[in-house]
């Protein structure tokens, strides 16, 4: 009997990956010690070997092979309908499969920290084994972006890395320092142009929210003035969530809290005042996670920037018993965007979610409640 195909997986990947090829480059983070993030604590970093990595890559294109030669791959929204995948290796190449099977993902949370041959070799190889991926991703730290040479990161690209996505938060530097980033605002900016100029993709990851009421205004004026001068191709929203676990949670929540967490209306005006202040780039804003308020805000910078601004002040400007019944819509998982409060269906089920709170923590405390339904997802 042959031995079962195994492949090692990491935790974690962009919400714009579901549905890519997932591959572990290394373990856990480097640098591991941001504040805010949950992640990879207590997991010690280490780099795989380019010969199980290339183990895994032949392992995959096995199941792949027997996969396409079943000739039932299913459509993308059916798979979750399929109950005969034998294990997490068969589910991850059939999940790419199922969605066009063109994308791969390089886990864990810097895959560039490998040494550029190793990097080389592992790229190469799995071009030759999956040569219909057309685009192909990773995490970065700024840092380790600024510390690489032009000519490496343009090999990576022509051996088939497409995209980089990093964790900026903030371009201030008092609030860098405050999270523990490992970086400053001048290293977000030699890191993403250093990827830009080698003709990567740059998605650059934002963190509403991050500097609570004493540092917003820092918070948005230095972060605009980094993605102006970067120019990323993405700015994605990752709005402030903490959980008690964490230590930026005493930061906001201690008894020596240093910043005042802002609510979900204020941190929606901290993202107009951002979007205001980016100028000069064409870059895509995208509101792509669960902890965002407003999750259909997308569009092009700059020609699309006028109606971004519309969509904040739609919520904006709404009535406060509006913007509390859209805030628990969409805390429950009812609602995208603020015109989905047309739909009486989805309207009368978040009257039915807002009636629930009031209930258990009285009007006065509505905000707590909000923020109770939000940690689910933390």
């Amino acid at each position: 009997m042959d031995e079962p195909d195994t492949i090692e997986a990491g935790p974690i990947r962009p919400p714009s990956e579901a549905g890519s090829y997932l591959l572990r480059l290394t373990r856990n983070c480097p640098w591991n010690r941001c504040s805010f993030c949950r992640t990879y604590k207590n997991e010690k970093f280490s780099l795989r070997e380019p010969e199980e990595i290339e183990r895994d890559i032949d392992a995959m294109a096995k199941i792949r092979a027997r996969l396409l030669a079943s000739g039932t791959i299913p459509d993308w929204r059916e798979l979750r309908l399929r109950d005969d995948v034998s294990s997490q290796e068969e589910w991850m190449v059939l999940n790419a499969l199922a969605a066009g099977g063109h994308t791969a993902f390089l886990q864990d949370a810097d895959s560039l920290v490998m040494k550029p041959d190793n990097l080389r070799r592992i790229l190469a190889h799995f071009k030759k084994r999956f040569p219909e991926v057309i685009r192909i991703t990773t995490y970065a730290r700024s840092r380790t972006l600024a510390r690489l040479s032009p000519e490496d990161l343009r090999t990576y690209r022509e051996l088939g890395l497409t995209r980089v996505h990093i964790g900026m938060e903030t371009g201030h530097d008092p609030l860098l320092e405050l999270i523990k980033k490992g970086a400053t605002a001048e290293f977000h900016i030699r890191g993403g142009r250093n990827a830009v100029d080698a003709g990567l993709e740059v998605s650059e990851y934002v963190m509403p929210g991050l500097g609570g009421r004493e540092m917003s205004e820092g918070h948005v004026l230095d972060t605009a003035r980094v993605l102006n001068t970067v120019a990323p191709h993405f700015i994605r929203l990752r709005t402030l969530s903490l959980g008690p676990s964490l230590p930026l949670w005493e930061t906001f929540n201690g008894p020596d809290a240093r910043l005042a967490p802002l609510t979900e209306v204020q941190v929606v005006g901290e993202i107009r005042r951002l979007i205001e202040a980016l100028e000069g780039i064409r870059s895509r804003l995208v509101s792509d996670h669960i902890m965002n308020l407003l999750g259909d805000l997308e569009g092009q910078l700059p020609g699309e920037k006028q109606r971004l601004l519309d969509m904040c002040d739609a919520f904006l400007e709404l009535p406060p018993e509006e913007q509390r019944l859209f805030q628990a819509g969409r805390r429950a998982g009812l609602l995208t965007g603020v015109q989905d409060l047309e739909d009486l269906g989805a309207r009368a089920r978040s009257e039915s979610v807002l009636a629930k709170l009031v209930r258990a923590y009285g009007p006065g405390r509505l905000e707590e409640g909000i923020q109770e339904l939000k940690a689910r997802f933390v």
